[in-house]
C-alpha cells in the first residue's frame, strides 16, 4: 500500500471527525487517542441519526439543523467512553474532548442548509476557525480509483468518501486534512506518533 506523510508538528493539537460508521469501534477508537495523548477536538459524525433525518425525506433548514443535532446524539455516544464534551470550539491544552456543535453553530450558522454539507464540512470548517490539521476517521482506507488508494486526492476527482462541500472549505482556509481508516488497528496512534501509514490527503 502507498503511504502518506505524518503530521509533522502536533504540538498545536489536531481536529478529528470521527464518522458515524465507527460507533460499533468508537470505544478503540478513543482508547488509541488516549495513548497518544495529542492534544485533539474531537468531531462527531452523524451516523445513525442522521441518517434518520434523511430517510425522513426532511431538507433545508429543518434538515439542516436536526442533522447538526444528531451530531451532538453521536457525541454524546462518544462521551460513554470517557472522554469530556464541551459546546466551546477551542482545542483542548491537553487529551481529548468531544465538541458538540448544535449550541455554536447555530450561534454562527456559517455555512448553507445543504445535504451537500455533512459532519465531514462541518469538521473542516471548524479546523480552519482553530488553524489546526484535520483527521477525518473513517471505514475506509481514503479514496480509491480504479482500486488503488490516492496517497494525495487529485483535484476535480469525483468521490462519495466526503461531502462535495469539504475540499472547497479545506482550501478556503488552507486547511491540511488526512482521510485514515478509524477500522485498522492501531493505525490512528501510529499516525499521530509520526509514522507514515496508509490514507489519503486533502485537498
Amino acid at each position: 500500500m502507498r503511504q502518506i506523510n505524518s503530521i509533522a508538528d502536533m504540538t498545536g493539537g489536531v481536529v478529528i471527525k470521527i464518522g458515524g460508521s465507527l460507533m460499533d469501534v468508537a470505544g478503540d477508537v478513543l482508547h488509541e487517542l488516549a495513548e497518544a495523548k495529542t492534544p485533539a477536538l474531537i468531531i462527531p459524525g452523524g451516523g445513525v441519526f442522521a441518517n434518520d433525518v434523511r430517510d425522513l425525506g426532511i431538507d433545508g433548514d429543518a434538515g439542516h439543523w436536526m442533522a447538526v443535532a444528531a451530531m451532538d446524539q453521536y457525541g454524546w455516544y462518544l462521551s460513554d467512553f470517557g472522554l469530556k464534551t464541551t459546546d466551546i470550539c477551542a482545542m483542548p491544552k491537553d487529551g481529548a474532548e468531544i465538541f458538540l456543535p448544535y449550541t455554536f453553530l447555530r450561534a454562527c450558522d456559517p455555512l448553507p442548509h445543504s445535504w451537500d454539507i455533512t459532519s465531514d464540512s462541518i469538521s473542516a470548517w471548524i479546523a480552519g476557525q482553530l488553524g489546526c490539521r484535520l483527521i477525518l476517521l473513517k471505514s475506509v482506507d481514503g479514496v480509491v480509483v480504479h482500486g488503488e488508494l490516492l496517497p494525495k486526492f487529485p483535484p476535480d476527482t469525483d468521490t462519495d468518501v466526503i461531502d462535495p462541500c469539504c475540499i472547497q472549505i479545506l482550501k478556503k482556509y488552507h486547511t491540511k486534512a488526512v482521510i485514515l481508516n478509524g477500522r485498522r488497528p492501531g493505525r490512528l496512534g501510529r499516525y499521530l506518533s509520526g509514522e507514515d501509514v496508509p490514507g489519503t490527503r486533502l485537498p
